[in-house]
């Protein structure tokens, strides 16, 4: 049974480490992304209610990233119920769950660990569209503007334009807000904001120094030029100083990554999901897809979509007269149900996975 294997590996961790654990993953199999988002505190809030007040908390994190005040809300929760705070990377801790690493007394990182800057896209009405609508919303498909892209466009008119002057500024900020509604702008600008103070303040749980902390808030929000930048353990801990990163001995970073294998596998992550190969022979399956888990010793919680998957066809256009008129074959699908549920000691109920 998935689950009993999951908490046989979690209590190894746990024995261990001398803590309790929470793993929190968000899978990113490709169709059946998920992120960190708030509907996920009140499921951690239970579970540390189950574990209570305990000297050391490790939180086993995997996750592509979400948004940031979810991240921040989860350290600072934690935090209530522990005086010791430790992530454990397996694989991917990126945006969202590097700010939530920056919170933790300890990272530890496997060889495969990798944390990403931090910079936030913002997303509102007044975002470009891919396609023109004739209003702004949902009418059209909004475009997330990245906070560094814009501090990138200015920096390009200073440094490679050489535009400097008070005038070329005015003309180079006009032609921005031409493209992008001044309301994006300005939210973009109190997201850099609130990002670096996000950064500051889980810094100053456990560390001190001021040049200190500015320094790894730069590398995070601005010095690594790209979102998708990927940070080894080697050049989070000797290249940008946080401290607070370790690497597991032989035995722990076993142990965790055996633990990841599992969540990988039932989160199928490196599957690519073909709805005719799904269906097979049949025409008709329920489609039940893992996509994210909240877990400890105590409870289990899953993100799991619920389909129907049905094979139909139907008359094509007509070609021309006395053309036989085409069949076409379609896949249709239809979800039954889509949320975080208990999974039960057993491990999971149903039909099919995906």
């Amino acid at each position: 049974m998935a689950r009993a294997e999951r908490i046989r590996l979690i209590r190894e961790l746990e024995q261990q480490r001398s803590s309790r654990i929470i793993c929190y993953l968000t899978g990113d199999r490709r169709g059946f992304e998920t992120k960190i988002a708030p509907d996920i505190l009140t499921y951690f809030y239970e579970h540390l209610l189950e574990i209570g007040k305990v000297d050391a908390i490790d939180l086993f994190l995997y996750s592509t990233g979400g948004l940031t005040m979810a991240g921040w809300r989860i350290v600072s929760l934690i935090r209530e119920f522990c005086k010791k705070f430790s992530v454990l990377v397996p694989f991917k801790a990126q945006s969202c769950a590097s700010l939530i690493s920056l919170g933790a007394d300890e990272i530890v990182m496997t060889k495969m660990g990798e944390l990403s800057p931090i910079d936030p896209s913002v997303t509102t009405p007044f975002n470009p569209a891919v396609s023109p609508a004739p209003t702004p919303g949902p009418s059209g498909k909004i475009v997330p503007v990245n906070v560094e892209d814009v501090v990138g466009y200015f920096k390009l008119a200073k440094e490679q334009a050489g535009f400097t002057k008070p005038e070329e500024l005015d003309k180079v900020f006009a032609n921005l807000a031409s493209n992008i509604h001044p309301l994006a702008l300005g939210s973009v600008y109190k997201a850099r904001l609130q990002i670096r103070m996000l950064a500051e303040k889980l810094l100053k749980m456990h560390l001190s120094g001021e040049q200190k902390i500015k320094k790894i808030i730069k590398a995070f929000t601005e010095e690594l030029y790209s979102h998708d930048y990927l940070i080894s353990r080697d050049e989070a801990k000797n290249k940008i100083g946080l401290s607070s990163v370790t690497e597991p001995n032989t035995e722990l970073e076993t142990k965790i990554w055996n633990l990841y294998r599992k969540y990988e596998n039932d989160l199928e992550i490196n599957s690519i999901f073909n709805a005719d190969v799904f269906l097979g022979e049949t025409n008709e399956r329920t489609l039940i897809a893992n996509r994210a888990y909240i877990e400890s010793l105590p409870k289990s919680h899953v993100f799991q979509t619920r389909k129907i998957l049905r094979r139909v066809t139907q008359a094509g256009p007509v070609a021309a007269p006395g053309v036989p008129q085409r069949v076409v074959g379609m896949i249709q699908e239809r979800t039954l149900s889509e949320g975080w549920i208990e999974e039960s000691a057993r491990g999971q109920e149903g039909e099919n996975n995906a």
